[in-house]
């Protein structure tokens, strides 16, 4: 009875202890597997570096030894003693956390997140484990460890496609990077031009009014620079007047930069420069403001780190293996399908022409119907050229050559398209167009005469050629197509000749291979040539036929840009009779505006210069056939073997006679073939097509004038005749 109570013990719920004894033994187990995860990753670095420089082998640290058991990594290791002990420890834990397992279900739910380096975990496979075991293990495996927000990103970055990145991510990085204003005043010389583009690492600047400095007039590259000072070198100027000259006098105007938009990607801005060929592209906001200038650099430096561009490991990978040439380095010889080609390259081109044109199928001396409805009371279509707005020419003229001022020849043809809608004012549309080609024919022989001391030249019924006035002096030199068109076009506009036109004009160059053009509007000019499958890129190559059901690989060679301020609206060289309206139409382009660019040819090419109604209704691959068809049944070309045809201009069999006879069979045939089309409304034309991109509906060809000049680039003069008679 005296005894006295005992105090009472708290109560312990066992559920409570083997909870607790649970987690202690989890995170332990997570603890292991943190520590392997990173003694792994270790070994795995130093094989890594040793594979790469083997060294001798050298006493290491037991963190780098240590290795992982076989469930976490997988295939043969070389395991210490002290990894054999922990692996001891780890059946330990699985084997304690199997019997406790079943008293953790609650527990499992709120489990504590791995840190960053946190890994999956695996019991050893000489262990024995359960279902819920194994459950929680692959858990535990699946499990991906938590990286931070800026990893993230940077793994994000990687993955996401460089064509895809705005344009204006990449005007970021450059201008972060270093900022330079790549801007030019428009009075300053090609001496500080240079200066400031080689100081600045800049390959294009803008061109700024020194009134106001921020009003961009135009935009000079660095490839602007380098035909300055060739065309300086040609002419015999001194360096000093070659660095005196203005920007002004060579920068491209404002009004035919091409520009992108910020919102825009870096594979549609790597499209466009592809595709227009030009190295610096102005980034231009909707408030209109040229925010930066993009280069293929630019875009290039922006999908590489600082250090993929640095460092050891860059040196290694990329430069090592490929720097420095050895002293018997030499050039390769010509591919073997080229060899026939470069063969030929020093011997002169020469030029077959044919002509044919069409006017309105519905057109007449009164005016043109609207329709085939209100055509139907005539039993044909009109066949009358007189009746076209289009015109063209074809001369050539004896110049002297840039080069060495002698005399050669020179080819120089054109189109033009008159606006038909003049008709609606009382303008005859079709006076501008002739007129135009007219007066580029009579600056050509007015040249021509000046140059071989010769009095007079052809001129038109208005004796034009007294009209030179206001011209500057006439170089006596080959004139390039751009001229041409500017001393016609200002001729026109002495006389008042109301109405506009579009209008191409180029030059055959048959010494150097070139064919220079310049195009204002939406005529303009294709070169179809025979380029062996075999050996042309990916690109070139006619993939949508199979090799041994191809008749030919005549493909299309080049095809010249057209210029449009919108759907069926090109740019025209009109005139209004008044200077003031003149300058305020946006309608209304100069000369200076067209596209002028060149493109090399080769013996065999075929060039098909034309106005819109060719390519409005005959589709470029439809030309292409027309011509191989051509070629094969007047025996240029047997059986689509470019190899015979070689081997025959080596024998000196060129056809040019043949040529000569025929080539107008093929101008005639391609305008037959677009009234055809245009007639035609079960088809979907070019023209059809591009009006239902442009939300129009249209269906059917595009009844208009068609003119069409086909060349043909033959190996000789047609007018050449052996000694003994036989002509080739």
């Amino acid at each position: 009875t005296n005894q006295q109570p005992k105090a009472q013990q708290p109560s312990i719920d066992p559920k409570t202890i083997y909870t607790h004894t649970h987690m202690i033994s989890q995170k332990v187990m997570l603890r292991s597997a943190q520590r392997w995860r990173r003694m792994e990753q270790q070994r795995a670095s130093l094989s890594a570096l040793l594979l790469n420089h083997p060294r001798p082998p050298t006493q290491s640290s037991p963190s780098c030894t240590h290795s992982t058991p076989a469930a976490i990594s997988p295939g043969p290791l070389n395991r210490s003693s002290s990894s054999s002990s922990k692996i001891r420890n780890q059946q330990r834990l699985n084997h304690r956390y199997h019997h406790r397992s079943y008293l953790s279900t609650s527990a499992q739910q709120d489990e504590e997140p791995l840190d960053d380096e946190s890994s999956s975990s695996s019991s050893s496979p000489t262990s024995t484990t359960t279902p819920p075991q194994r459950a929680k293990a692959k858990q535990l495996s699946d499990r991906k460890p938590v990286v931070s927000k800026e990893d993230q990103h940077q793994e994000e970055t990687k993955r996401k496609r460089l064509s895809e990145v705005p344009i204006s991510e990449v005007l970021k990085s450059k201008h972060a990077y270093r900022w330079v204003d790549p801007v030019i005043h428009i009075d300053h010389t090609i001496q500080i031009a240079l200066v400031t583009a080689i100081e600045g690492g800049l390959s294009g600047m803008m061109v700024l009014d020194p009134t106001d400095q921020n009003h961009v007039v135009g935009l000079l590259t660095t490839r602007d620079l380098l035909r300055i000072m060739a065309a300086g070198v040609k002419e015999g100027d001194t360096p000093s007047s070659i660095f005196d000259r203005t920007v002004g006098d060579y920068m491209t105007p404002i009004s035919q930069v091409i520009y992108g938009r910020p919102d825009e990607t870096i594979g549609m801005a790597r499209t466009l420069m592809a595709k227009l060929r030009i190295k610096c592209l102005p980034i231009l906001s909707r408030d209109g403001q040229v925010e930066g200038l993009i280069t293929a650099r630019d875009m290039s430096d922006f999908g590489l780190s600082a250090k993929e561009r640095g460092g050891k490991r860059a040196y290694l990978t990329d430069v090592s293996d490929r720097v420095g040439l050895s002293t018997n380095t030499s050039m390769a010889e010509p591919p073997t399908y080229l060899k026939a080609h470069l063969a030929l390259e020093q011997k002169p081109l020469y030029l077959n022409v044919g002509e044919a044109g069409l006017p309105h199928p519905f057109k007449t001396s009164d005016g043109m119907a609207e329709s085939r409805r209100d055509w139907n009371t005539r039993e044909n279509t009109s066949e009358d050229s007189s009746l076209s707005e289009d015109a063209h020419f074809f001369t050539t003229v004896t110049l002297p050559d840039e080069t060495d001022k002698e005399l050669r020849k020179f080819t120089y043809m054109g189109v033009a398209d008159g606006v038909g809608s003049w008709r609606e004012y009382g303008v005859d549309p079709r006076e501008f167009s002739h007129r135009l080609m007219l007066e580029c024919q009579n600056v050509l022989e007015e040249a021509q005469a000046a140059a071989t001391g010769q009095l007079g030249g052809a001129t038109g019924d208005a004796g034009i050629s007294n009209m030179v006035a206001t011209e500057q002096q006439m170089p006596l030199v080959m004139m390039p197509p751009a001229q041409i068109m500017a001393q016609a076009y200002e001729r026109i506009k002495l006389q008042n000749v109301i109405g506009s036109t579009t209008a191409c004009v180029a030059l055959f160059d048959g010494v150097r291979h070139q064919l220079h053009f310049s195009n204002l509007g939406d005529s303009g000019l294709i070169v179809l040539r025979h380029i062996d499958s075999d050996v042309a890129g990916a690109l070139k190559r006619d993939r949508h036929t199979p090799r041994t059901e191809r008749k030919s690989d005549l493909q299309v060679a080049f095809v010249s840009q057209q210029q449009l301020l919108s759907f069926n609206h090109p740019y025209q060289l009109g005139w209004t009779g008044d200077e003031t309206s003149q300058s305020e139409s946006k309608s209304f382009k100069e000369p200076r505006d067209s596209c002028t660019s060149s493109v090399h040819v080769r013996r065999g090419d075929i060039v098909v210069m034309a106005t819109d109604g060719l390519f409005d209704n005959v589709d470029l691959d439809e030309i292409r056939t027309m011509a191989l068809e051509w070629e094969q049944q007047h025996g240029f070309l047997r059986g689509g073997d470019v190899s015979s045809r070689d081997r025959r201009w080596a024998m000196g069999n060129s056809l040019t006679i043949q040529s000569q006879e025929h080539i107008a069979d093929f101008a005639q045939s391609l305008v037959e073939r677009a009234r055809s089309n245009s007639l035609n409304s079960s088809m979907d034309s070019p023209f059809a097509i591009l009006a239902k991109e442009n939300d129009i509906m249209w269906s059917g060809g595009m009844p208009d004038d068609v003119t069409v000049l086909a060349l043909h680039v033959v190996g000789r003069d047609p007018n050449d005749l052996h000694m003994d008679g036989t002509q080739f």
